[in-house]
């Protein structure tokens, strides 16, 4: 009987030891290993309407803002966060991704923006071992953007070969505007005047 006994408490050790492990595991799991990663869970959970799994992928700051928008607008957390704070979370499908820049515990993603035909810096914490998403830190100014954007650099790029190609044009004036809601810029391009060696009639006179 104690021989029984005993291999059942052996058998309920084993039980609990594995569940233990299996619950590390999925704890583990849970947790981005880059904000690329962390992007993917997050719009996974989005579509999912999974409101724990799309919490996980908050930083602290970040639901803290959660909490205080849920209490202005009187709406539950899950309600706010349905969309994951993100633009590119009304994409049917996962959005492209591109340019993951890291620093320190600072990291960003650039999403293609769909919706407005742009690509969208998306912004995360290593926080508690983990990629979470940032946009309570970036709104409390504790967040540090590891460097710039691709989408800036092409845009500072294209800028740049167009004044290039302003200053090297001969013999002209240009006038350059831009666009506040656009990247393209206008050039104007106006030639100079032929220089005027047609001398008045008072010239004539003052020469003979």
């Amino acid at each position: 009987m104690k021989f029984q006994n005993s291999h059942k408490f052996i058998g309920l050790c084993l039980i609990a030891l594995l569940s233990f492990s299996c619950q590390k595991e999925i704890a583990e799991g849970s947790k981005a290993n880059t904000p690329t990663e962390a992007y993917q869970m997050l719009f996974t959970a989005v579509k999912a309407k999974d409101g724990e799994k799309t919490k996980q992928i908050m930083s602290k700051n970040t639901l803290l803002l959660a909490e205080f928008e849920a209490q202005r607008q009187k709406q539950t957390i899950e309600k706010i966060l349905e969309n994951g704070f993100l633009a590119t979370t009304f994409s049917n499908t996962m959005p492209q991704i591109r340019d993951e820049r890291v620093k320190d515990e600072f990291g960003v993603v650039e999403v293609y923006n769909q919706r407005d035909g742009k690509w969208d810096d998306t912004f995360f914490i290593n926080e508690d071992g983990g990629w979470k998403l940032a946009v309570g830190d970036v709104l409390k100014n504790t967040y540090k953007l590891p460097g710039k954007s691709k989408a800036q650099l092409e845009k500072e790029a294209t800028n740049s070969s167009v004044n290039n190609i302003i200053l090297s044009a001969p013999h002209t004036n240009a006038n350059v505007s831009s666009n506040k809601n656009s990247n393209i810029r206008t050039v104007e391009v106006v030639p100079e005047p032929p220089p005027n060696n047609t001398k008045t009639p008072k010239d004539k006179g003052k020469n003979d």
